[in-house]
């Protein structure tokens, strides 16, 4: 019989001790980045995209067993700033163009991951009903970011109002060219549009401030044409480029586009949203 050897049988138990905790080691750790992957934090404005996420948020708990945490702001410049410096995971509401606008501000860091809706830019009055009510040298209030500018201004134009300079990178109400009716433009903070209707003859209103502020968007104006000449116009779900391909980010998209949020956006918001991902955006 082979006569044991103690040394052995010690240096046996020890690797065997060391390769259970290295393993444990290892263990611990995926688990702790399976638990911090789980949990996504996405930036959006406004209280009415805020309603549409809660239903969000709970689909993605319920099918991918992801956390979504949602961060409200209340401009359009913050969240991607947010998202850049690493605050947030994703964010969501901005449009294409205005996306490609901003993201050079951030040499290209931040990525489009998936589309979500478009809402269709309205103006709106609380002194007038038709557009052709509108007298000569009304005042009209337009957003002053540069992407929501040139928007508005292609909303007054495709009305009939003005004209401006389509060969200016980024037009505001110094490049209107032809002015008919002595159009009065004021550029203000897209967050401070709806407080002008008090103060303006009429107001070009992103949908999701109008919407907050309790908005009948069926009585606006004039409304934006949908379609694919508008995409620019389709808003999106962002993070920051080398995050893309983490799986909880992917499933947080795909818990939004779904039939039932198509259903949820509908009841919540009538008309106001269309949604802009697969075969609804062809």
């Amino acid at each position: 019989m082979e006569e044991y050897d103690m040394n052995k049988g010690v240096k046996w138990v020890i690797g065997i001790g060391l390769v259970a905790v290295v393993a444990g080691g290892f263990y611990a750790i995926k688990q702790h980045d399976k638990v911090e992957s789980k949990t996504v934090t996405v930036g959006i404005v406004g209280d009415s995209d805020r309603e549409l996420w809660e239903y969000v948020k709970k689909d993605a708990k319920k099918d991918y067993n992801v956390d979504v945490k949602l961060k409200t702001f209340t401009d359009y410049v913050q969240p991607n700033k947010a998202l850049a410096d690493g605050d947030i995971d994703l964010n969501a509401f901005q449009t294409v163009n205005y996306f490609e606008t901003q993201n050079k501000n951030y040499n290209g860091k931040l990525l489009d991951i998936g589309k979500t809706y478009v809402t269709p830019i309205r103006l709106y009055s609380d002194k007038f009903k038709k557009l052709g009510d509108l007298p000569k040298g009304a005042t009209i209030s337009i957003p002053n970011d540069p992407s929501n500018a040139q928007r508005a201004l292609d909303l007054l134009e495709k009305a009939g109002l003005l004209k401006y300079n389509h060969s200016v990178k980024l037009p505001g109400a110094k490049d209107v060219t032809d002015n008919p009716k002595n159009i009065k433009i004021k550029e203000v903070q897209s967050d401070q549009s709806v407080s002008t209707l008090k103060s303006v003859d009429a107001a070009v209103i992103n949908t999701n401030y109008a919407l907050d502020a309790k908005l009948n968007v069926d009585k606006a104006l004039y409304v934006e044409s949908v379609d694919q000449a508008h995409k620019g116009y389709f808003n999106l779900i962002a993070t920051r480029k080398g995050s893309e391909n983490k799986q909880a980010y992917q499933d947080v998209v795909k818990a939004y586009q779904t039939e039932k949020t198509v259903k949820h956006m509908k009841d919540l918001y009538g008309n106001a949203e269309q949604p802009a991902w697969g075969k609804y955006a062809e």
